[in-house]
């Protein structure tokens, strides 16, 4: 894999320089002095990541990342700002922006925020990747080979085929619940249509209900003089995967289960009821059932969004699938860092079948990662990984596999009808 392209948009020459000088041992480096020469860069040569001026000259800040989000809204947006204006920082993350940092530029604060932002543009490509796979291979949208995760691929075919069937996906972070939602998309008879994510906690709360339903012009302070077209407008036709159901505030859960139960929304500052098809797919890793005791999540909602409710099994819970997913992630990060590994070593297969993982899929990749950027091949070592020859501080003991057999879990799905002996959801 490329290094990530990022493209410094700055008046200044001092700025431009010393930040492309911090950054261009890490990353492909662009840099422009106006926003002119910036949508000029981004239209032939897109970049992964865009640090943005506020203040430029001629065509400011905030217009050039409108029409970067319209040429492309995956392209990542961090606005750089000679002081902290809440209005114009308010407007910038309305129109799409990352993140926003201030000037005089701290490096350590700016790595820290791009590591953030290219986080979301590396899983993106990882997923988009698996699902081309999917697509050419005719393959599940997931890595894996236990009993636990092929119930739920099996789970998965039979819920794609209804087109607008509302599906809830619960487990622990880090299981893969978007890679079930886009499976689940690009199975069912809106494959043709987008595949729309939104990680709800990512969005100012405030900004939830206008994100999700859209806005008419003149709606509130700083809406565009044309209004805005939704995420349930925008994933007409496919499917809207909402990552973290639960943070939603209680006026959109409103709103999205009006949406759910007869296929109309209001735009906020609308009096007109829109009508679209769009599949909901939905997820978390709350407990749905004490959210709804406490009175943060409507138990209405949770029957509407959960007609069919998937759960991920952990890395725990799946322990056949560990070594076939760490070599994959070894095989990824050696072509992508161009280091010379075939395989992992008999101690490192030991090592990672016993551990314990709390970061699920996430924690063994990073592991992979870093054991390849350290390690110089051509088997991954325990010394690669930080560990030692001996499993190193976590204390883990070399031998047989760890974890329980998939088959004598819970079934990983539930219909959503009446809760059975009295309990909520996720309880």
């Amino acid at each position: 894999m490329t290094p990530f392209k990022i493209l410094i948009v700055d008046d200044e020459d001092s700025v431009r320089e010393g930040v492309s000088f911090g950054l261009k041992r890490h990353y492909q480096v662009d840099t422009a002095p106006t926003g002119e020469e910036a949508l000029e860069m981004v239209s032939k040569t897109p970049p992964d990541l865009v640090l943005l001026d506020i203040g430029l000259p001629g065509i400011d800040g905030i217009d050039v990342l409108k029409q970067v989000k319209q040429f492309d809204s995956k392209i990542m947006v961090i606005m750089i700002t000679a002081y902290e204006d809440l209005d114009t920082v308010i407007s910038a993350m309305r129109h799409g922006a990352h993140d926003y940092i201030t000037k005089p530029i701290r490096m350590d604060a700016l790595k820290f925020a791009i590591s953030n932002a290219l986080e979301t543009v590396k899983l993106r490509k990882e997923i988009q990747y698996l699902q081309e796979r999917c697509i050419r291979e005719n393959l599940p949208c997931f890595i894996g080979e236990s009993n636990a995760i092929q119930d739920v691929m099996q789970v998965v075919e039979k819920v794609a085929k209804s087109p607008d069937t509302p599906v809830l996906i619960t487990g622990e972070s880090g299981t893969g619940k978007e890679l079930i939602a886009s499976a689940i998309h690009y199975k069912s008879p809106n494959f043709r249509g987008p595949f729309v994510a939104l990680n709800c906690p990512a969005i100012p709360q405030h900004l939830v209900e206008s994100e999700l339903f859209g806005y008419e012009r003149g709606a509130f302070s700083g809406a565009s003089p044309t209004g805005k077209t939704g995420l349930i407008e925008a994933a007409e036709g496919g499917t809207l995967f909402l990552d973290e159901i639960g943070e939603l505030l209680p006026e959109v859960q409103s709103k999205l289960l009006r949406f759910l139960e007869d296929g109309e929304f209001f735009r906020v500052g609308g009096t007109q009821a829109n009508r679209v098809k769009t599949r909901i797919v939905s997820a978390t890793n709350q407990d749905l059932g004490k959210m709804i005791e406490a009175q943060r999540f409507r138990l209405d909602l949770y029957y509407r969004l959960a007609v069919i409710r998937v759960e991920v099994p952990t890395l725990n819970e799946r322990p056949d699938d560990i070594l076939p997913i760490a070599k994959y992630f070894l095989h990824e990060y050696s072509e992508k860092h161009g280091r010379p590994f075939q395989g992992l070593s008999a101690d490192v297969e030991a090592f990672l079948c016993n551990h314990r993982w709390k970061g699920n899929i996430r924690e063994l990749r990073n592991l992979i990662e870093r054991g390849v950027l350290i390690g110089d091949g051509p088997l991954l070592t325990l010394d690669d990984l930080g560990f030692g020859s001996n499993g190193g501080s976590m204390g883990v003991a070399v031998g047989g596999k760890g974890g329980a057999d998939s088959r004598g879990r819970n079934r990983p799905w539930r219909h959503g009808g009446p809760l059975h002996s009295g309990s909520l959801p996720g309880g």
